[in-house]
Protein backbone atom coordinates (compact mmCIF):
# COMPACT_ATOMS: atom_id res chain seq x y z
CA UNK A 1 0.00 0.00 0.00
CA UNK A 2 1.57 3.31 -1.08
CA UNK A 3 1.51 6.22 1.55
CA UNK A 4 -1.13 8.33 -1.09
CA UNK A 5 -3.43 4.77 -1.29
CA UNK A 6 -3.48 4.82 2.37
CA UNK A 7 -4.09 8.54 3.08
CA UNK A 8 -7.33 8.40 0.67
CA UNK A 9 -8.54 5.38 1.96
CA UNK A 10 -9.29 7.37 5.56
CA UNK A 11 -11.82 9.39 3.14
CA UNK A 12 -15.05 9.66 5.32
CA UNK A 13 -17.47 9.10 2.51
CA UNK A 14 -17.19 8.47 -1.15
CA UNK A 15 -17.86 11.76 -2.57
CA UNK A 16 -14.98 12.90 -0.37
CA UNK A 17 -12.67 10.56 -2.04
CA UNK A 18 -13.52 11.14 -5.41
CA UNK A 19 -12.81 14.96 -4.69
CA UNK A 20 -9.43 14.42 -3.12
CA UNK A 21 -8.37 12.16 -6.04
CA UNK A 22 -9.86 14.80 -8.48
CA UNK A 23 -7.36 17.20 -6.89
CA UNK A 24 -4.67 14.93 -7.22
CA UNK A 25 -4.63 13.86 -10.48
CA UNK A 26 -7.29 16.12 -12.05
CA UNK A 27 -6.36 14.60 -15.93
CA UNK A 28 -5.64 10.97 -15.59
CA UNK A 29 -8.83 8.69 -16.63
CA UNK A 30 -11.01 6.73 -14.54
CA UNK A 31 -12.98 5.29 -17.04
CA UNK A 32 -13.14 4.31 -20.60
CA UNK A 33 -15.66 2.78 -23.05
CA UNK A 34 -15.55 2.03 -26.33
CA UNK A 35 -14.00 5.58 -27.60
CA UNK A 36 -15.11 7.61 -24.93
CA UNK A 37 -12.68 8.21 -22.12
CA UNK A 38 -13.84 9.93 -18.77
CA UNK A 39 -11.03 11.78 -16.23
CA UNK A 40 -10.80 11.70 -12.22
CA UNK A 41 -11.97 15.53 -12.79
CA UNK A 42 -14.30 15.21 -15.35
CA UNK A 43 -16.50 12.72 -12.99
CA UNK A 44 -16.08 15.22 -10.26
CA UNK A 45 -17.63 17.80 -12.80
CA UNK A 46 -19.85 16.01 -14.12
CA UNK A 47 -21.13 14.25 -10.80
CA UNK A 48 -21.83 17.49 -9.67
CA UNK A 49 -24.08 18.98 -12.35
CA UNK A 50 -25.75 16.30 -12.39
CA UNK A 51 -26.46 16.08 -8.45
CA UNK A 52 -27.99 19.89 -9.32
CA UNK A 53 -29.95 18.33 -11.76
CA UNK A 54 -31.32 15.88 -9.11
CA UNK A 55 -32.01 18.19 -6.73
CA UNK A 56 -34.15 20.27 -9.17
CA UNK A 57 -36.22 17.57 -9.51
CA UNK A 58 -36.83 17.15 -5.86
CA UNK A 59 -33.91 14.84 -4.28
CA UNK A 60 -32.43 15.66 -1.63
CA UNK A 61 -30.11 14.37 1.41
CA UNK A 62 -31.81 10.98 2.52
CA UNK A 63 -34.27 10.95 -0.53
CA UNK A 64 -34.44 7.21 -1.55
CA UNK A 65 -33.73 6.75 -4.84
CA UNK A 66 -33.50 2.99 -6.94
CA UNK A 67 -31.76 2.94 -9.86
CA UNK A 68 -31.90 -0.22 -12.57
CA UNK A 69 -29.16 0.30 -15.15
CA UNK A 70 -26.19 -0.94 -16.67
CA UNK A 71 -22.70 -0.72 -16.52
CA UNK A 72 -22.17 2.50 -18.35
CA UNK A 73 -19.98 5.76 -17.50
CA UNK A 74 -23.37 7.76 -17.41
CA UNK A 75 -24.26 4.91 -14.12
CA UNK A 76 -20.91 5.89 -12.36
CA UNK A 77 -21.72 9.30 -12.83
CA UNK A 78 -25.12 9.23 -11.68
CA UNK A 79 -24.14 7.11 -8.75
CA UNK A 80 -21.77 9.32 -7.36
CA UNK A 81 -23.87 12.72 -8.20
CA UNK A 82 -26.03 10.74 -5.52
CA UNK A 83 -23.51 10.07 -3.09
CA UNK A 84 -22.72 13.95 -3.50
CA UNK A 85 -26.08 14.57 -1.96
CA UNK A 86 -26.23 12.12 0.72
CA UNK A 87 -29.19 10.82 -0.98
CA UNK A 88 -29.84 6.32 -0.20
CA UNK A 89 -29.07 4.81 -3.47
CA UNK A 90 -30.75 1.23 -4.07
CA UNK A 91 -29.09 -0.09 -7.44
CA UNK A 92 -31.22 -3.04 -8.70
CA UNK A 93 -29.28 -5.60 -11.05
CA UNK A 94 -30.29 -4.49 -14.72
CA UNK A 95 -31.22 -8.44 -15.15
CA UNK A 96 -34.18 -8.08 -12.36
CA UNK A 97 -37.73 -7.96 -13.61
CA UNK A 98 -41.11 -7.93 -11.70
CA UNK A 99 -41.06 -9.56 -9.00
CA UNK A 100 -37.40 -8.41 -7.70
CA UNK A 101 -37.53 -5.33 -8.69
CA UNK A 102 -41.19 -4.88 -7.59
CA UNK A 103 -39.85 -6.18 -4.26
CA UNK A 104 -37.08 -3.79 -4.07
CA UNK A 105 -39.28 -0.47 -5.10
CA UNK A 106 -41.76 -1.44 -1.72
CA UNK A 107 -38.87 -2.33 0.69
CA UNK A 108 -37.02 0.30 -0.12
CA UNK A 109 -39.88 2.94 0.15
CA UNK A 110 -38.02 4.48 -3.45
CA UNK A 111 -39.29 7.76 -4.01
CA UNK A 112 -37.62 8.10 -7.93
CA UNK A 113 -36.34 5.39 -9.54
CA UNK A 114 -33.85 5.68 -13.02
CA UNK A 115 -33.80 3.33 -15.86
CA UNK A 116 -32.54 2.96 -18.87
CA UNK A 117 -35.33 3.00 -20.87
CA UNK A 118 -35.77 0.25 -23.79
CA UNK A 119 -32.76 -2.19 -23.12
CA UNK A 120 -31.19 -5.20 -24.85
CA UNK A 121 -35.23 -6.07 -25.94
CA UNK A 122 -36.61 -5.22 -22.84
CA UNK A 123 -38.53 -1.79 -22.32
CA UNK A 124 -37.75 -1.09 -18.55
CA UNK A 125 -39.55 2.16 -18.33
CA UNK A 126 -43.05 0.28 -18.92
CA UNK A 127 -41.85 -2.10 -16.26
CA UNK A 128 -41.27 0.74 -14.20
CA UNK A 129 -44.90 2.16 -14.97
CA UNK A 130 -46.73 -1.20 -14.34
CA UNK A 131 -44.87 -1.64 -11.15
CA UNK A 132 -46.41 1.78 -9.95
CA UNK A 133 -42.92 3.40 -9.43
CA UNK A 134 -42.18 6.77 -7.91
CA UNK A 135 -40.73 9.25 -9.66
CA UNK A 136 -39.51 7.47 -12.99
CA UNK A 137 -36.69 8.90 -15.29
CA UNK A 138 -34.39 7.66 -18.08
CA UNK A 139 -30.83 8.01 -17.04
CA UNK A 140 -28.85 5.95 -20.27
CA UNK A 141 -27.21 8.24 -22.28
CA UNK A 142 -28.81 11.69 -20.63
CA UNK A 143 -28.94 12.83 -17.36
CA UNK A 144 -30.31 15.69 -15.37
CA UNK A 145 -27.93 18.86 -15.23
CA UNK A 146 -28.20 21.48 -13.13
CA UNK A 147 -26.00 24.61 -11.72
CA UNK A 148 -23.84 23.29 -8.76
CA UNK A 149 -23.38 26.68 -6.93
CA UNK A 150 -27.04 25.92 -5.49
CA UNK A 151 -26.22 22.57 -4.08
CA UNK A 152 -25.93 21.90 -0.03
CA UNK A 153 -22.95 20.97 1.56
CA UNK A 154 -21.80 17.27 0.51
CA UNK A 155 -21.91 15.19 3.25
CA UNK A 156 -19.42 15.01 6.14
CA UNK A 157 -20.39 11.25 7.79
CA UNK A 158 -19.61 8.23 5.98
CA UNK A 159 -21.32 6.13 8.79
CA UNK A 160 -24.88 6.64 7.57
CA UNK A 161 -26.72 3.99 6.11
CA UNK A 162 -26.96 5.22 2.46
CA UNK A 163 -26.84 2.18 0.59
CA UNK A 164 -29.31 -0.83 -0.15
CA UNK A 165 -28.08 -3.31 -1.72
CA UNK A 166 -30.05 -6.56 -2.83
CA UNK A 167 -29.14 -10.17 -2.48
CA UNK A 168 -29.74 -12.57 -4.96
CA UNK A 169 -32.93 -13.92 -4.21
CA UNK A 170 -32.58 -17.04 -5.86
CA UNK A 171 -34.63 -19.05 -3.37
CA UNK A 172 -36.91 -16.39 -1.59
CA UNK A 173 -37.27 -12.81 -1.78
CA UNK A 174 -34.40 -10.74 -1.73
CA UNK A 175 -32.92 -9.24 1.22
CA UNK A 176 -31.82 -5.50 1.51
CA UNK A 177 -28.43 -5.14 2.11
CA UNK A 178 -27.78 -2.08 4.73
CA UNK A 179 -24.31 -0.13 4.08
CA UNK A 180 -22.80 2.88 4.48
CA UNK A 181 -20.11 4.37 2.59
CA UNK A 182 -17.52 3.31 4.71
CA UNK A 183 -18.18 0.19 5.26
CA UNK A 184 -18.06 0.05 0.98
CA UNK A 185 -14.21 2.34 1.00
CA UNK A 186 -13.30 -0.59 3.70
CA UNK A 187 -14.18 -3.32 1.46
CA UNK A 188 -12.81 -1.64 -1.87
CA UNK A 189 -9.61 -0.98 -0.05
CA UNK A 190 -9.01 -4.68 0.93
CA UNK A 191 -9.36 -5.33 -2.70
CA UNK A 192 -6.95 -2.70 -4.06
CA UNK A 193 -4.11 -3.10 -1.12
CA UNK A 194 -4.28 -6.76 -1.87
CA UNK A 195 -3.56 -6.83 -5.39
CA UNK A 196 -0.72 -4.27 -5.37
CA UNK A 197 -1.96 -2.10 -8.33
CA UNK A 198 -0.12 0.47 -9.55
CA UNK A 199 -1.28 3.76 -11.80
CA UNK A 200 0.03 1.86 -15.28
CA UNK A 201 -2.28 -0.72 -14.73
CA UNK A 202 -5.67 -0.33 -16.54
CA UNK A 203 -8.67 -2.43 -15.17
CA UNK A 204 -11.98 -3.70 -16.41
CA UNK A 205 -15.73 -3.96 -15.02
CA UNK A 206 -17.37 -6.69 -16.97
CA UNK A 207 -19.87 -7.06 -13.96
CA UNK A 208 -23.11 -5.11 -13.25
CA UNK A 209 -22.31 -1.79 -11.86
CA UNK A 210 -25.35 -2.43 -9.60
CA UNK A 211 -23.57 -4.98 -7.96
CA UNK A 212 -21.84 -4.64 -4.86
CA UNK A 213 -18.82 -4.79 -6.75
CA UNK A 214 -19.29 -1.73 -8.89
CA UNK A 215 -17.87 0.49 -5.49
CA UNK A 216 -15.40 -1.87 -4.61
CA UNK A 217 -13.96 -1.55 -8.15
CA UNK A 218 -14.40 2.18 -7.98
CA UNK A 219 -12.77 2.73 -4.57
CA UNK A 220 -9.71 0.67 -5.79
CA UNK A 221 -9.48 2.99 -8.94
CA UNK A 222 -9.55 5.90 -6.75
CA UNK A 223 -7.31 4.79 -3.76
CA UNK A 224 -4.80 3.86 -6.59
CA UNK A 225 -5.40 6.44 -9.35
CA UNK A 226 -5.56 4.22 -12.39
CA UNK A 227 -8.68 3.27 -14.75
CA UNK A 228 -10.79 0.78 -15.83
CA UNK A 229 -12.96 -0.30 -18.94
CA UNK A 230 -16.38 -0.55 -18.45
CA UNK A 231 -18.24 -3.71 -20.52
CA UNK A 232 -22.03 -2.70 -20.87
CA UNK A 233 -22.53 -6.47 -22.10
CA UNK A 234 -19.86 -8.72 -21.56
CA UNK A 235 -19.59 -11.95 -24.09
CA UNK A 236 -16.47 -13.82 -25.37
CA UNK A 237 -15.16 -13.42 -27.56
CA UNK A 238 -16.64 -10.38 -28.17
CA UNK A 239 -15.64 -8.59 -25.71
CA UNK A 240 -11.55 -9.02 -26.33
CA UNK A 241 -11.21 -6.61 -29.06
CA UNK A 242 -12.14 -4.12 -25.52
CA UNK A 243 -9.42 -5.78 -24.06
CA UNK A 244 -6.55 -5.44 -26.41
CA UNK A 245 -7.91 -2.01 -27.68
CA UNK A 246 -7.48 -0.38 -24.21
CA UNK A 247 -4.83 -2.58 -22.92
CA UNK A 248 -6.11 -4.34 -20.30
CA UNK A 249 -3.38 -5.44 -17.53
CA UNK A 250 -6.25 -6.90 -14.97
CA UNK A 251 -9.30 -8.86 -15.79
CA UNK A 252 -11.79 -11.07 -14.04
CA UNK A 253 -14.75 -10.80 -11.93
CA UNK A 254 -15.61 -14.47 -10.77
CA UNK A 255 -14.39 -18.07 -11.60
CA UNK A 256 -16.78 -18.29 -14.19
CA UNK A 257 -15.08 -15.20 -15.66
CA UNK A 258 -11.55 -16.85 -15.34
CA UNK A 259 -13.28 -20.23 -17.03
CA UNK A 260 -14.55 -17.90 -19.89
CA UNK A 261 -11.32 -16.61 -20.52
CA UNK A 262 -9.61 -19.76 -20.28
CA UNK A 263 -11.77 -21.49 -23.05
CA UNK A 264 -10.75 -18.61 -25.44
CA UNK A 265 -6.95 -19.04 -24.42
CA UNK A 266 -7.36 -22.94 -25.03
CA UNK A 267 -8.51 -21.83 -28.68
CA UNK A 268 -5.28 -20.24 -29.58
CA UNK A 269 -2.16 -21.85 -27.62
CA UNK A 270 0.65 -20.23 -27.09
CA UNK A 271 -0.66 -16.88 -28.44
CA UNK A 272 -2.03 -14.55 -25.39
CA UNK A 273 -5.35 -13.73 -25.45
CA UNK A 274 -5.01 -9.93 -24.28
CA UNK A 275 -1.04 -9.72 -24.41
CA UNK A 276 -0.98 -7.03 -21.89
CA UNK A 277 -2.47 -8.93 -19.30
CA UNK A 278 -1.10 -9.90 -16.60
CA UNK A 279 -3.33 -10.93 -13.35
CA UNK A 280 -7.00 -12.49 -13.28
CA UNK A 281 -8.74 -10.89 -9.92
CA UNK A 282 -11.86 -11.83 -8.31
CA UNK A 283 -14.26 -13.53 -5.85
CA UNK A 284 -17.59 -14.10 -4.77
CA UNK A 285 -17.72 -17.76 -6.27
CA UNK A 286 -15.93 -21.22 -5.02
CA UNK A 287 -12.81 -21.36 -6.84
CA UNK A 288 -11.62 -24.90 -7.84
CA UNK A 289 -7.44 -24.85 -7.37
CA UNK A 290 -7.53 -26.42 -10.87
CA UNK A 291 -8.96 -23.79 -12.31
CA UNK A 292 -6.00 -21.36 -10.54
CA UNK A 293 -3.23 -23.80 -12.11
CA UNK A 294 -4.70 -24.21 -15.62
CA UNK A 295 -5.12 -20.07 -15.44
CA UNK A 296 -1.24 -19.80 -14.60
CA UNK A 297 0.11 -22.61 -16.78
CA UNK A 298 -2.19 -22.30 -19.74
CA UNK A 299 -2.62 -18.11 -19.75
CA UNK A 300 0.62 -17.00 -18.29
CA UNK A 301 -0.92 -14.44 -15.76
CA UNK A 302 -1.32 -14.82 -11.78
CA UNK A 303 -4.59 -15.44 -10.80
CA UNK A 304 -5.91 -14.58 -7.54
CA UNK A 305 -9.36 -15.16 -5.75
CA UNK A 306 -10.54 -13.38 -2.73
CA UNK A 307 -13.93 -13.65 -0.50
CA UNK A 308 -16.62 -11.66 -0.53
CA UNK A 309 -20.54 -11.56 -0.56
CA UNK A 310 -23.13 -8.25 -0.19
CA UNK A 311 -23.46 -8.47 3.10
CA UNK A 312 -19.43 -7.88 3.36
CA UNK A 313 -17.95 -7.19 -0.09
CA UNK A 314 -14.96 -7.91 0.63
CA UNK A 315 -13.79 -10.10 3.44
CA UNK A 316 -10.15 -11.47 2.32
CA UNK A 317 -8.01 -11.28 -1.24
CA UNK A 318 -5.31 -13.50 -2.27
CA UNK A 319 -1.91 -11.79 -2.85
CA UNK A 320 0.18 -11.65 -5.84
CA UNK A 321 2.86 -12.28 -3.89
CA UNK A 322 1.38 -15.30 -2.01
CA UNK A 323 2.38 -18.64 -2.54
CA UNK A 324 0.92 -21.18 -5.31
CA UNK A 325 -0.25 -23.11 -2.51
CA UNK A 326 -1.92 -20.21 -0.78
CA UNK A 327 -3.33 -18.97 -4.19
CA UNK A 328 -4.52 -22.53 -5.28
CA UNK A 329 -6.26 -23.62 -2.00
CA UNK A 330 -6.93 -20.43 -0.23
CA UNK A 331 -9.19 -17.24 -0.54
CA UNK A 332 -6.57 -14.93 0.64
CA UNK A 333 -5.73 -12.90 3.88
CA UNK A 334 -8.34 -10.56 5.92
CA UNK A 335 -7.20 -7.11 5.92
CA UNK A 336 -6.48 -4.97 8.86
CA UNK A 337 -9.39 -4.11 10.89
CA UNK A 338 -11.17 -7.41 9.63
CA UNK A 339 -11.77 -9.97 12.65
CA UNK A 340 -12.44 -13.31 10.98
CA UNK A 341 -14.13 -16.01 13.98
CA UNK A 342 -14.32 -19.40 13.28
CA UNK A 343 -17.14 -20.92 15.54
CA UNK A 344 -18.37 -24.89 15.18
CA UNK A 345 -16.69 -24.85 11.86
CA UNK A 346 -18.67 -21.15 10.61
CA UNK A 347 -17.33 -18.07 9.60
CA UNK A 348 -18.23 -15.21 11.34
CA UNK A 349 -16.85 -11.54 10.72
CA UNK A 350 -16.97 -8.45 12.40
CA UNK A 351 -15.23 -5.58 10.72
CA UNK A 352 -15.73 -1.83 9.30
CA UNK A 353 -16.68 -3.56 5.78
CA UNK A 354 -19.22 -5.33 7.52
CA UNK A 355 -22.96 -4.16 6.92
CA UNK A 356 -25.34 -2.62 8.93
CA UNK A 357 -28.31 -5.47 8.65
CA UNK A 358 -30.90 -5.73 6.87
CA UNK A 359 -33.88 -3.41 5.94
CA UNK A 360 -36.04 -6.26 7.73
CA UNK A 361 -35.17 -5.87 11.97
CA UNK A 362 -35.66 -9.37 12.20
CA UNK A 363 -33.23 -10.51 9.47
CA UNK A 364 -30.78 -8.14 10.81
CA UNK A 365 -31.40 -10.08 14.34
CA UNK A 366 -31.02 -13.26 13.36
CA UNK A 367 -27.68 -11.96 11.25
CA UNK A 368 -24.89 -11.11 14.39
CA UNK A 369 -24.48 -13.12 17.11
CA UNK A 370 -24.37 -12.23 20.66
CA UNK A 371 -20.56 -10.84 20.65
CA UNK A 372 -21.25 -8.63 17.35
CA UNK A 373 -20.40 -11.22 14.83
CA UNK A 374 -21.68 -11.47 11.24
CA UNK A 375 -22.82 -14.98 11.08
CA UNK A 376 -22.16 -15.96 7.15
CA UNK A 377 -23.48 -19.79 6.43
CA UNK A 378 -20.34 -20.58 5.21
CA UNK A 379 -17.72 -23.33 6.79
CA UNK A 380 -14.51 -23.00 6.58
CA UNK A 381 -10.66 -22.50 8.84
CA UNK A 382 -7.94 -20.42 8.73
CA UNK A 383 -4.54 -21.28 8.46
CA UNK A 384 -0.96 -20.99 10.59
CA UNK A 385 -0.38 -17.98 8.41
CA UNK A 386 -3.66 -16.51 7.78
CA UNK A 387 -4.95 -17.60 5.36
CA UNK A 388 -8.77 -18.59 5.00
CA UNK A 389 -9.67 -21.89 3.59
CA UNK A 390 -13.38 -22.12 2.84
CA UNK A 391 -14.91 -25.81 2.51
CA UNK A 392 -18.20 -25.23 1.54
CA UNK A 393 -21.84 -23.58 2.87
CA UNK A 394 -23.91 -24.99 5.65
CA UNK A 395 -26.32 -25.69 3.29
CA UNK A 396 -24.18 -27.71 0.62
CA UNK A 397 -23.32 -30.24 4.10
CA UNK A 398 -24.21 -33.77 2.67
CA UNK A 399 -25.47 -35.39 5.29
CA UNK A 400 -25.37 -39.00 4.02
CA UNK A 401 -26.23 -42.37 6.79
CA UNK A 402 -25.36 -39.67 9.41
CA UNK A 403 -21.87 -38.59 7.95
CA UNK A 404 -21.32 -35.28 6.90
CA UNK A 405 -20.19 -35.30 3.30
CA UNK A 406 -18.43 -31.52 1.97
CA UNK A 407 -20.27 -30.87 -1.90
CA UNK A 408 -17.13 -28.84 -1.94
CA UNK A 409 -14.09 -31.24 -1.92
CA UNK A 410 -16.01 -33.06 -4.42
CA UNK A 411 -16.28 -31.17 -6.91
CA UNK A 412 -12.39 -29.68 -6.23
CA UNK A 413 -11.62 -33.00 -7.35
CA UNK A 414 -13.66 -33.70 -9.93
CA UNK A 415 -12.67 -30.68 -11.67
CA UNK A 416 -9.64 -32.29 -12.67
CA UNK A 417 -11.45 -34.68 -15.22
CA UNK A 418 -10.77 -33.86 -18.46
CA UNK A 419 -14.71 -34.87 -19.12
CA UNK A 420 -15.84 -32.00 -16.90
CA UNK A 421 -15.83 -28.20 -17.80
CA UNK A 422 -18.05 -27.03 -14.17
CA UNK A 423 -19.88 -29.09 -11.80
CA UNK A 424 -22.24 -28.40 -9.14
CA UNK A 425 -22.53 -31.38 -6.17
CA UNK A 426 -25.94 -31.77 -4.58
CA UNK A 427 -27.63 -33.65 -1.83
CA UNK A 428 -30.91 -34.86 -3.04
CA UNK A 429 -33.60 -36.70 -0.37
CA UNK A 430 -33.31 -39.94 0.30
CA UNK A 431 -35.31 -42.51 1.67
CA UNK A 432 -32.80 -44.71 2.92
CA UNK A 433 -29.87 -42.62 3.09
CA UNK A 434 -31.22 -39.48 4.42
CA UNK A 435 -29.65 -37.67 1.49
CA UNK A 436 -27.77 -39.38 -1.66
CA UNK A 437 -25.47 -37.37 -3.50
CA UNK A 438 -25.38 -36.27 -7.32
CA UNK A 439 -22.81 -34.64 -9.35
CA UNK A 440 -24.26 -32.60 -12.11
CA UNK A 441 -21.92 -32.12 -14.77
CA UNK A 442 -21.47 -29.11 -17.61
CA UNK A 443 -19.06 -31.02 -20.23
CA UNK A 444 -16.37 -29.25 -22.46
CA UNK A 445 -17.15 -29.33 -26.16
CA UNK A 446 -16.61 -32.70 -27.79
CA UNK A 447 -16.16 -34.30 -24.69
CA UNK A 448 -17.24 -38.26 -24.94
CA UNK A 449 -20.39 -39.60 -22.50
CA UNK A 450 -19.73 -39.26 -19.20
CA UNK A 451 -20.57 -42.35 -16.83
CA UNK A 452 -21.29 -43.06 -13.03
CA UNK A 453 -18.86 -45.27 -13.13
CA UNK A 454 -15.64 -42.72 -15.25
CA UNK A 455 -16.99 -40.15 -12.31
CA UNK A 456 -16.46 -42.65 -9.33
CA UNK A 457 -13.36 -44.51 -10.83
CA UNK A 458 -11.96 -40.86 -10.60
CA UNK A 459 -12.97 -39.74 -7.15
CA UNK A 460 -11.43 -42.96 -5.95
CA UNK A 461 -8.68 -42.53 -7.70
CA UNK A 462 -8.57 -38.83 -6.21
CA UNK A 463 -8.24 -40.52 -3.07
CA UNK A 464 -11.57 -39.58 -1.89
CA UNK A 465 -13.53 -41.65 0.93
CA UNK A 466 -16.07 -44.34 -0.46
CA UNK A 467 -19.09 -43.14 1.48
CA UNK A 468 -18.45 -39.53 -0.06
CA UNK A 469 -18.68 -40.93 -3.69
CA UNK A 470 -21.52 -40.09 -5.70
CA UNK A 471 -24.58 -42.52 -6.19
CA UNK A 472 -26.31 -40.24 -9.19
CA UNK A 473 -24.34 -38.62 -12.19
CA UNK A 474 -26.79 -35.71 -14.40
CA UNK A 475 -25.37 -34.35 -17.87
CA UNK A 476 -26.43 -30.79 -18.48
CA UNK A 477 -25.54 -28.63 -21.49
CA UNK A 478 -25.09 -25.79 -18.94
CA UNK A 479 -25.48 -24.95 -15.18
CA UNK A 480 -28.23 -23.09 -14.13
CA UNK A 481 -26.18 -19.61 -13.24
CA UNK A 482 -27.61 -16.12 -12.04
CA UNK A 483 -27.04 -13.18 -14.02
CA UNK A 484 -24.07 -11.39 -12.13
CA UNK A 485 -21.27 -12.97 -11.08
CA UNK A 486 -22.75 -16.54 -12.81
CA UNK A 487 -23.25 -18.50 -9.89
CA UNK A 488 -24.17 -21.65 -10.27
CA UNK A 489 -28.02 -22.15 -8.94
CA UNK A 490 -27.96 -24.86 -6.81
CA UNK A 491 -31.97 -24.70 -5.54
CA UNK A 492 -33.05 -25.10 -9.19
CA UNK A 493 -31.29 -28.62 -9.35
CA UNK A 494 -32.43 -29.57 -6.23
CA UNK A 495 -35.63 -28.75 -7.42
CA UNK A 496 -34.76 -30.51 -11.42
CA UNK A 497 -33.36 -34.06 -9.57
CA UNK A 498 -35.36 -34.38 -6.03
Amino acid sequence: MNDTAHALGTSRTLWELLARRADLTPDRPVLLQDDRTLSFGELRARAERVAAGLYDMGVRPGTVVAWQLPTRIETAVLSFALARLGAVQSPVIPFYRDREVGFALRESKAEFFAVPGEWRGFDHTEMARRLGAKGIFEAYDALPDGDPSALPAPPADGTTVRWVYWTSGTTSDPKGVLHTDRSLIAGGSCLAHALRLTQDDVGSIAFPYAHIGGPDYMVMLLLYGFPAVMFEHFALPAALAGYREHRVTVAGGSTAFYSMFLAEQRKQPGSPVVPTLRLLAGGGAPKPPEVYHSVVREMGVQLTHGYGMTEVPMITMGAPDDSAENLATTEGRPPEGMEIRIVDGEVRLKGEAVCRGYLDPAQSAAAFDADGFFVTGDLGQVTGSGHLVLTGRLKDVIIRKGENISAKEIEDLLHRHPAVRDVAVIGLPDAERGERVCAVVEQPPEAGPLTLKDVTGHLRAEGLSVHKLPEQVEVVDALPRNETLRKVLKYKLRERYS
